[in-house]
């Protein structure tokens, strides 16, 4: 069984050698630098959350942008959002074990699932990059090969640094922004089948653009 993280599917949008060689021969790209205040903005999130999953009870953002939605509680929602097990999904076919850590889960009081991602950001306004539609697309995909109902509509929580208030006593502010979307996952299905093809083959040529 070959374990395929989300990151690693999304390597096939950019280059079918560098997914290759990092999904079948284990050589990754360069990493870049760690993603701290995104990370801290991610843990706060959780906490704040957390305290609502364990109480039953709607966080203000949900109330604020009226949503029918609590965080959904589960005795593997800290293991689905571990970074190295995530929600993971067997795939018979190909023998893959699909995988990847969402951030937070919601349920509406109907019992659908919620896929909720968080995103840190200096730009003004949040913007939903190809990418993040894709990372989103993927959990709504696995969660529901593991049979839970999950609705096409998820949340990026967006919180933005604000400018125009600096370092204010020497506190640095965001705002948080609640940006809905309407996934659809219909492509994953083809692009795990072109993953198990490029890693039966030989080595595939770099794209144009890497």
């Amino acid at each position: 069984m070959t374990k395929l993280s989300r990151s690693k599917i999304e390597l096939l949008f950019e280059c079918s050698r560098c997914f290759w060689l990092y999904a079948g021969k284990g050589i990754a790209r360069p990493f870049g630098a760690p993603y701290t205040i995104n990370n801290a903005v991610d843990f706060l999130l959780k906490k704040e959350f957390d305290e609502h999953r364990n109480n039953g009870t709607a966080h203000y953002l949900i109330v604020r942008e009226g949503i029918d939605a609590i965080p959904f509680m589960h005795e593997d929602i800290d293991k689905w959002r571990h970074n190295f097990t995530g929600i993971q999904y067997h795939d018979k076919e190909t023998d893959f074990l699909i995988f990847g850590a969402v951030d937070d889960v919601w349920v509406d009081s109907k019992g659908n699932l919620i896929v909720v991602d968080y995103k840190a950001s200096g730009a003004k306004e949040g913007e939903l990059y190809d990418s993040y539609k894709r990372q989103m697309e993927i959990y709504q995909w696995i969660l529901r090969k593991n049979g839970f109902k999950v609705l096409n509509r998820g949340y990026f929580v967006y919180c933005r640094v604000n400018k125009d208030n600096g370092f204010a006593h020497g506190n640095l502010s965001f705002d948080i922004k609640v940006q809905p979307y309407d996934g659809d996952d219909s492509w994953v299905d083809a692009k795990i089948i072109e993953a198990k093809k490029i890693l039966d083959s030989d080595l595939p040529e770099p794209s144009d653009s890497c």
